[in-house]
Protein backbone atom coordinates (compact mmCIF):
# COMPACT_ATOMS: atom_id res chain seq x y z
CA UNK A 1 0.00 0.00 0.00
CA UNK A 2 1.46 3.34 -1.10
CA UNK A 3 -0.06 6.70 -0.18
CA UNK A 4 0.81 10.10 -1.63
CA UNK A 5 0.10 13.38 0.18
CA UNK A 6 0.57 16.94 -1.04
CA UNK A 7 2.36 19.36 1.31
CA UNK A 8 1.39 22.88 0.22
CA UNK A 9 3.25 26.03 1.18
CA UNK A 10 1.84 28.03 4.07
CA UNK A 11 1.65 31.73 3.17
CA UNK A 12 0.94 34.48 5.70
CA UNK A 13 -1.24 37.04 3.91
CA UNK A 14 -0.53 39.39 6.79
CA UNK A 15 1.35 38.97 10.09
CA UNK A 16 0.99 41.23 13.11
CA UNK A 17 3.27 40.80 16.13
CA UNK A 18 0.85 41.64 18.93
CA UNK A 19 2.84 40.86 22.08
CA UNK A 20 5.48 38.71 23.75
CA UNK A 21 5.16 36.04 26.42
CA UNK A 22 7.36 35.82 29.48
CA UNK A 23 9.14 32.82 27.96
CA UNK A 24 10.23 34.90 24.96
CA UNK A 25 7.76 33.56 22.41
CA UNK A 26 6.02 36.23 20.37
CA UNK A 27 2.24 36.43 20.08
CA UNK A 28 0.93 36.71 16.53
CA UNK A 29 -2.16 37.57 14.54
CA UNK A 30 -2.09 36.22 11.01
CA UNK A 31 -4.14 34.86 8.14
CA UNK A 32 -2.59 31.76 6.56
CA UNK A 33 -3.53 30.24 3.22
CA UNK A 34 -2.29 27.27 1.22
CA UNK A 35 -1.73 27.71 -2.54
CA UNK A 36 -1.37 24.71 -4.83
CA UNK A 37 2.38 25.01 -4.65
CA UNK A 38 4.36 22.59 -2.52
CA UNK A 39 6.22 19.41 -1.76
CA UNK A 40 4.86 15.88 -1.93
CA UNK A 41 5.33 12.87 0.33
CA UNK A 42 4.75 9.20 -0.36
CA UNK A 43 4.63 6.54 2.34
CA UNK A 44 4.46 2.78 2.17
CA UNK A 45 4.68 -0.11 4.59
CA UNK A 46 8.17 -1.28 5.50
CA UNK A 47 10.05 -3.22 8.15
CA UNK A 48 11.67 -0.12 9.61
CA UNK A 49 11.62 3.67 9.27
CA UNK A 50 13.45 5.34 6.39
CA UNK A 51 13.38 8.57 4.43
CA UNK A 52 14.52 9.19 0.86
CA UNK A 53 14.84 12.72 -0.51
CA UNK A 54 14.45 13.86 -4.10
CA UNK A 55 13.27 16.94 -5.97
CA UNK A 56 14.98 20.21 -6.96
CA UNK A 57 15.45 21.40 -3.36
CA UNK A 58 16.51 18.07 -1.85
CA UNK A 59 20.17 19.06 -1.66
CA UNK A 60 19.32 21.51 1.13
CA UNK A 61 18.07 18.75 3.42
CA UNK A 62 19.57 15.75 5.12
CA UNK A 63 17.70 12.47 5.60
CA UNK A 64 18.92 12.27 9.20
CA UNK A 65 17.07 11.61 12.47
CA UNK A 66 16.43 15.31 13.04
CA UNK A 67 14.57 15.73 9.75
CA UNK A 68 11.09 16.98 10.61
CA UNK A 69 9.41 14.21 8.61
CA UNK A 70 11.18 11.55 10.66
CA UNK A 71 10.47 13.47 13.87
CA UNK A 72 6.78 13.52 12.98
CA UNK A 73 6.78 9.80 12.20
CA UNK A 74 8.43 8.92 15.51
CA UNK A 75 6.18 11.23 17.50
CA UNK A 76 3.02 9.80 15.91
CA UNK A 77 4.15 6.22 16.50
CA UNK A 78 5.00 6.99 20.13
CA UNK A 79 1.59 8.60 20.67
CA UNK A 80 -0.09 5.52 19.17
CA UNK A 81 2.09 3.06 21.08
CA UNK A 82 3.41 1.36 17.97
CA UNK A 83 6.78 0.93 16.28
CA UNK A 84 7.51 3.48 13.52
CA UNK A 85 7.69 1.40 10.36
CA UNK A 86 7.37 3.06 6.97
CA UNK A 87 9.38 3.97 3.91
CA UNK A 88 8.93 7.67 3.15
CA UNK A 89 9.94 9.63 0.07
CA UNK A 90 9.90 13.42 0.23
CA UNK A 91 9.95 15.32 -3.06
CA UNK A 92 11.23 18.74 -2.04
CA UNK A 93 10.20 21.65 -4.27
CA UNK A 94 9.86 24.49 -1.78
CA UNK A 95 12.97 26.49 -0.84
CA UNK A 96 14.47 25.91 2.60
CA UNK A 97 14.11 28.47 5.44
CA UNK A 98 11.98 30.69 3.21
CA UNK A 99 9.02 31.86 5.32
CA UNK A 100 6.41 29.60 3.73
CA UNK A 101 6.38 26.75 6.22
CA UNK A 102 7.95 24.14 3.98
CA UNK A 103 9.34 22.01 6.79
CA UNK A 104 6.15 22.24 8.80
CA UNK A 105 4.12 21.34 5.72
CA UNK A 106 6.27 18.24 5.25
CA UNK A 107 5.88 17.25 8.91
CA UNK A 108 2.12 17.74 8.74
CA UNK A 109 1.94 15.67 5.55
CA UNK A 110 3.81 12.89 7.32
CA UNK A 111 1.30 12.90 10.19
CA UNK A 112 -1.67 12.77 7.79
CA UNK A 113 -0.17 10.09 5.55
CA UNK A 114 1.04 7.85 8.35
CA UNK A 115 -2.30 8.07 10.14
CA UNK A 116 -3.83 6.55 7.03
CA UNK A 117 -1.05 4.01 6.49
CA UNK A 118 -1.10 2.83 10.10
CA UNK A 119 -4.92 3.03 10.27
CA UNK A 120 -4.88 5.30 13.30
CA UNK A 121 -8.03 7.09 14.37
CA UNK A 122 -6.81 10.44 15.65
CA UNK A 123 -8.69 13.72 15.62
CA UNK A 124 -7.29 16.86 14.04
CA UNK A 125 -6.97 18.26 17.56
CA UNK A 126 -4.87 15.31 18.75
CA UNK A 127 -2.64 15.50 15.68
CA UNK A 128 -2.22 19.23 16.32
CA UNK A 129 -1.03 18.47 19.86
CA UNK A 130 1.55 16.04 18.49
CA UNK A 131 2.59 18.51 15.81
CA UNK A 132 2.92 21.49 18.14
CA UNK A 133 5.58 19.62 20.13
CA UNK A 134 7.63 19.43 16.92
CA UNK A 135 7.07 22.92 15.51
CA UNK A 136 4.77 25.90 16.03
CA UNK A 137 3.53 25.86 12.42
CA UNK A 138 2.61 22.18 12.23
CA UNK A 139 -0.94 22.59 13.61
CA UNK A 140 -1.92 25.15 10.97
CA UNK A 141 -0.25 23.10 8.22
CA UNK A 142 -2.37 20.12 9.23
CA UNK A 143 -5.52 22.09 8.41
CA UNK A 144 -4.61 22.96 4.79
CA UNK A 145 -7.39 25.57 4.61
CA UNK A 146 -7.54 29.34 5.19
CA UNK A 147 -6.96 29.89 8.89
CA UNK A 148 -6.82 32.79 11.33
CA UNK A 149 -3.87 32.25 13.65
CA UNK A 150 -3.34 33.66 17.13
CA UNK A 151 -1.18 33.00 20.18
CA UNK A 152 2.19 31.60 19.13
CA UNK A 153 0.40 29.88 16.26
CA UNK A 154 -1.56 27.34 18.27
CA UNK A 155 -4.90 29.19 18.41
CA UNK A 156 -6.54 28.42 15.08
CA UNK A 157 -9.94 29.24 13.62
CA UNK A 158 -11.38 28.85 10.14
CA UNK A 159 -11.01 32.12 8.26
CA UNK A 160 -13.98 33.92 6.75
CA UNK A 161 -14.72 32.59 3.24
CA UNK A 162 -12.10 33.85 0.82
CA UNK A 163 -12.63 34.44 -2.91
CA UNK A 164 -10.71 32.49 -5.55
CA UNK A 165 -7.32 34.10 -6.06
CA UNK A 166 -4.08 33.20 -7.81
CA UNK A 167 -0.75 33.51 -6.05
CA UNK A 168 2.76 34.12 -7.33
CA UNK A 169 5.62 33.05 -5.05
CA UNK A 170 9.18 34.32 -5.52
CA UNK A 171 12.25 33.53 -3.43
CA UNK A 172 15.63 35.15 -4.19
CA UNK A 173 17.63 32.17 -2.98
CA UNK A 174 18.39 33.68 0.42
CA UNK A 175 17.68 31.60 3.53
CA UNK A 176 16.49 33.56 6.56
CA UNK A 177 16.45 32.25 10.12
CA UNK A 178 13.17 33.04 11.86
CA UNK A 179 14.88 33.62 15.25
CA UNK A 180 17.35 35.98 13.57
CA UNK A 181 14.52 38.00 12.01
CA UNK A 182 12.71 38.31 15.33
CA UNK A 183 15.98 39.31 17.03
CA UNK A 184 16.52 42.07 14.46
CA UNK A 185 13.03 43.44 15.01
CA UNK A 186 13.01 46.88 16.69
CA UNK A 187 9.38 47.98 16.40
CA UNK A 188 6.66 47.75 19.04
CA UNK A 189 3.52 45.71 18.78
CA UNK A 190 0.57 45.93 16.38
CA UNK A 191 -3.10 45.47 17.21
CA UNK A 192 -4.75 42.24 16.02
CA UNK A 193 -6.87 42.73 12.91
CA UNK A 194 -8.48 39.42 11.91
CA UNK A 195 -10.71 39.46 8.85
CA UNK A 196 -14.31 39.46 10.03
CA UNK A 197 -16.06 40.05 6.70
CA UNK A 198 -15.72 37.82 3.67
CA UNK A 199 -14.08 39.72 0.77
CA UNK A 200 -16.29 39.95 -2.34
CA UNK A 201 -13.52 39.12 -4.81
CA UNK A 202 -9.74 39.04 -5.21
CA UNK A 203 -9.48 42.83 -5.44
CA UNK A 204 -11.54 43.26 -2.28
CA UNK A 205 -9.24 40.78 -0.50
CA UNK A 206 -6.15 42.69 -1.63
CA UNK A 207 -7.65 45.96 -0.40
CA UNK A 208 -8.40 44.43 3.01
CA UNK A 209 -4.85 43.09 3.26
CA UNK A 210 -3.40 46.46 2.24
CA UNK A 211 -4.75 47.83 5.54
CA UNK A 212 -2.69 45.20 7.37
CA UNK A 213 1.06 44.55 7.43
CA UNK A 214 3.79 41.99 7.84
CA UNK A 215 5.60 43.21 10.95
CA UNK A 216 8.62 41.02 10.13
CA UNK A 217 9.30 42.67 6.79
CA UNK A 218 11.47 45.52 8.13
CA UNK A 219 13.92 43.26 10.01
CA UNK A 220 13.95 40.81 7.10
CA UNK A 221 14.82 43.66 4.71
CA UNK A 222 17.65 44.66 7.03
CA UNK A 223 19.06 41.13 6.89
CA UNK A 224 18.31 40.52 3.20
CA UNK A 225 17.96 43.80 1.22
CA UNK A 226 17.27 41.83 -1.99
CA UNK A 227 13.71 41.35 -0.69
CA UNK A 228 12.95 44.92 -1.76
CA UNK A 229 13.96 44.04 -5.33
CA UNK A 230 11.72 40.96 -5.26
CA UNK A 231 8.74 42.94 -3.98
CA UNK A 232 9.23 45.57 -6.67
CA UNK A 233 9.51 42.98 -9.41
CA UNK A 234 6.28 41.31 -8.31
CA UNK A 235 4.40 44.60 -7.96
CA UNK A 236 5.44 45.59 -11.50
CA UNK A 237 3.69 42.58 -13.07
CA UNK A 238 0.42 43.39 -14.90
CA UNK A 239 -2.57 42.31 -12.86
CA UNK A 240 -0.75 42.17 -9.50
CA UNK A 241 -3.17 43.31 -6.79
CA UNK A 242 -0.80 43.12 -3.82
CA UNK A 243 2.90 42.39 -3.27
CA UNK A 244 4.09 41.32 0.19
CA UNK A 245 6.58 39.14 2.05
CA UNK A 246 5.35 35.94 3.71
CA UNK A 247 6.24 35.00 7.28
CA UNK A 248 9.84 35.76 8.20
CA UNK A 249 10.92 35.78 4.54
CA UNK A 250 12.57 35.83 2.19
CA UNK A 251 9.75 34.46 0.00
CA UNK A 252 7.38 37.13 -1.29
CA UNK A 253 3.99 36.76 -2.94
CA UNK A 254 1.75 38.55 -5.36
CA UNK A 255 -2.01 38.19 -5.59
CA UNK A 256 -3.75 38.01 -8.98
CA UNK A 257 -7.39 37.68 -9.99
CA UNK A 258 -6.68 36.05 -13.36
CA UNK A 259 -4.72 32.85 -14.02
CA UNK A 260 -3.34 34.08 -17.36
CA UNK A 261 -1.81 37.12 -15.65
CA UNK A 262 -0.06 35.10 -12.94
CA UNK A 263 1.27 32.64 -15.55
CA UNK A 264 2.57 35.59 -17.57
CA UNK A 265 4.27 36.91 -14.41
CA UNK A 266 6.01 33.56 -13.87
CA UNK A 267 7.39 33.67 -17.41
CA UNK A 268 8.49 37.31 -17.08
CA UNK A 269 10.31 36.83 -13.80
CA UNK A 270 11.89 33.56 -14.93
CA UNK A 271 13.24 35.31 -18.04
CA UNK A 272 15.12 37.79 -15.82
CA UNK A 273 17.49 34.88 -15.06
CA UNK A 274 18.30 36.16 -11.58
CA UNK A 275 18.40 32.68 -10.11
CA UNK A 276 15.16 33.26 -8.24
CA UNK A 277 12.72 30.48 -7.45
CA UNK A 278 9.37 31.33 -9.04
CA UNK A 279 6.09 29.40 -8.80
CA UNK A 280 2.36 30.04 -9.06
CA UNK A 281 -0.82 28.33 -7.98
CA UNK A 282 -4.44 28.88 -7.01
CA UNK A 283 -5.49 29.56 -3.45
CA UNK A 284 -8.75 27.78 -2.72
Amino acid sequence: MTLAVFAPAKVNLYLHVVGKRADGYHLLDSLAVFPRIGDSLTVEAAGDLSLRLDGPMAAGLQAEPDNIVLKAARALAAAAGIAPKAALTLTKRLPIASGIGGGSADGAAALRALCALWRLEMSEERLAEIGLAIGADLPVCLRVRPTQMAGIGEILEDAVPLPPVWMLLVNPGVALSTPAVFKARKAGFTEPAPLTQAPRDARDLAEALSRRTNDLMAPALFLAPVIAQVLGAIAAQPGCLLSRMSGSGATCFGLFAVEAEVRSAVRALSQLQLGWWVAAGEVS
